[in-house]
This record gives C-alpha cells, sequence and structure tokens, in this order.
C-alpha cells in the first residue's frame, strides 16, 4: 500500500463527484427481520479510473459472538469502457486505508494546517492506518489515544513506532477531545462517547466509526449542532449515518445544515473553515468510489508485480 498515492487517489474521488466525472448513487442498505444483519452495495463509476465498480458490505454484529469479523466485504472491479471484469477484492484491508485516507483528505481541507496533535478514540487497526494517512497532510508530532483495553494500545503503539511520534495513553475520551487539534473517532460505539461539550475552538473531528445504520452514533447531538458539517455524500449520510440522523430526527438541526459535500470543499464550490476557532466535523460514512479509487490503484500494482489469480470468466 501506497500511502501518499492513496491519498492522493482518494481526493480526486471527492473532486469526481463534485464535478460530475465521477458518479455515485444513493446506497441501499438490505435487512431482514430474521436477523440485525445489514448488507450493503456500494456502486461508483469513474471516467478517470476508467472503472465501475461495487462493494457488498455485510455488517454482521453477531459475528463478534463466534469470534468472527463483524464486517467483511467484496469488491469487484469493471471496465467502464468494455463491462469485463477486471478484478475481485477481498475489501478488508483496502477499506481500512482508504477510510484513514479520507480523513486525511478532510483534514488536509478542513482542519487549521497548523495542527500538530492526534486524538484516537479506539486504537485498532484503523487507528494505525489513520496515523500513516494523517503524516501526509498534516505536522502531527503528538498522537494521543485512548481504547477500553491496553493490549490493544500495545499493539497499537507498536505499529506506529517507527514514526517517533510522541505517544501519550489519555485516561479518558474527554481527555483527548479537550487536547487536541485533530480529533477521530474509530470505535463502532451504538452510543455517544464523544459530547459536543468538550469541544474546544479550532478542533477538527474525523467521525468515523460508527456502523452504517442510522441509530448509531459515537457523537452526540451537541457535539454536531456546534460543528460545521461536511459529509462524503449527503445521500449516503441521510441514509445511514446516526451521527447526523439521529439529531435530525430531534429536531437538534436539518439535513439543509450540512456546510457541503467534501469534494465541493476540495473543488472549490464551497467553503470549508472559515476561521481558525472554526469547529469543522467530517462525518465519514464511506462511499463506493473510495473503493473504487482504491482499487485501481491495488489493480494496477497487481498487474505490475504480477501477482493475483488471473482467471477468464468469458469461457
Amino acid at each position: 500500500m501506497d500511502v501518499p498515492a492513496t491519498v492522493a487517489a482518494i481526493e480526486r474521488a471527492f473532486v469526481g463527484v463534485a464535478t460530475g466525472t465521477a458518479h455515485q448513487p444513493a446506497p441501499t442498505s438490505l435487512h431482514l427481520p430474521s436477523s440485525n444483519a445489514r448488507f450493503l452495495p456500494m456502486a461508483a463509476l469513474s471516467d478517470a479510473d476508467e472503472l465501475a465498480s461495487v462493494k457488498l458490505l455485510a455488517d454482521i454484529p453477531a459475528n463478534s459472538d463466534v469470534g468472527l469479523p463483524t464486517q467483511r466485504s467484496t469488491i469487484l472491479l469493471s471496465s467502464q469502457t468494455t463491462g469485463e471484469t477486471l478484478a475481485v477484492l477481498d475489501g478488508r484491508i483496502p477499506t481500512r486505508a482508504r477510510t484513514a485516507a479520507a480523513s486525511a483528505v478532510a483534514s488536509k481541507h478542513l482542519a487549521n494546517p497548523n495542527s500538530s496533535t492526534l486524538g484516537l478514540v479506539g486504537a485498532g487497526a484503523l487507528a494505525v492506518a489513520h496515523v500513516e494517512a494523517m503524516l501526509t497532510v498534516l505536522p502531527i508530532d503528538t498522537v494521543l489515544v485512548w481504547s477500553r483495553t491496553m493490549a490493544t494500545i500495545s499493539t497499537f503503539h507498536a505499529g506506529i513506532a517507527h514514526h517517533n511520534l510522541k505517544v501519550v495513553i489519555a485516561d479518558s475520551v474527554r481527555e483527548i477531545v479537550e487536547s487536541v487539534d485533530v480529533l477521530c473517532t474509530l470505535t463502532p460505539a451504538p452510543e455517544p462517547l464523544v459530547h459536543g461539550r468538550w469541544f474546544t475552538p479550532g478542533l477538527h473531528v474525523n467521525a468515523v466509526g460508527s456502523r452504517p445504520r442510522p441509530e448509531q452514533r459515537e457523537i452526540d447531538s451537541e457535539g454536531i449542532v456546534r460543528s460545521r458539517v461536511f459529509v462524503d455524500n449527503l445521500a449516503t449520510a441521510m441514509e445511514k449515518s446516526g451521527d447526523l440522523v439521529l439529531p435530525v430526527s430531534e429536531g437538534a438541526l436539518g439535513f439543509d445544515d450540512v456546510q457541503a459535500e467534501l469534494g465541493e470543499v476540495i473543488a472549490g464550490k464551497k467553503r470549508g473553515r472559515t476561521s481558525e476557532e472554526d469547529i469543522t466535523l467530517f462525518n465519514s460514512v464511506g462511499i463506493g468510489l473510495q473503493d473504487l479509487a482504491i482499487g485501481r490503484l491495488l489493480y494496477d500494482k497487481a498487474l505490475e508485480r504480477g501477482l493475483g489469480l488471473q482467471i477468464d470468466l468469458g469461457r
């Protein structure tokens, strides 16, 4: 994985939606009364990458009871010009990398450019990926991290040790929120762990970890109301982001209070941060175009290195 190339590809993908050179349809969430599982086909189409793609994401909380991942996904890449199936990829690592890259792109365009302290609520593999991505866009020298388990923090610390950053283990989520320039929430918490009353002027938040379910959230309504809110895709956020849907359902704000989609800010169509004192928040739900963008990078790299199993599906 080339982290700077991934960040650049995700940035181009956001611009593609804003300028009409890529198509990101509204999402669909498939579920039945027989279980709490949800299946989400995440489709996208891009001129720049010459690809159509779909990722089938399975979100199955009950998997944790039997020691299996609660989210699994598979990405299918097809040629935009011929419709030929080009690749099938397991979605685990690509999703992690593109999610962290999206947070980095949002931080590049919404955080104060001199931001040097990074806060991570959650210390799993996604936290390591966020450090890697954030170092490509901001002068981060200190990381504050919180997790429910010290074993997870130890693994995280080992994963970023080669960057020689100052790492502070926080005693509470509040300590992190009140101490950092950029905050990333990376947990599947169904109820808010982060409260808006802790937000300080100038803070930028990447709200990342919540499951794609409108009834779950990491950040309370006050946090959303106090922030200038930006989304990856408004239709997606309205369908499956509890961080946004719940405060709207409470009457705390409306969907029209969302400032812009991130691509509109990058393309110069909408304003992002307006002052050093602004509190900005990127509601990162995840869109199929991000999977398409990183799929293009991985597919090209696989061809270059002669990796993968080639199968002629036309026979």
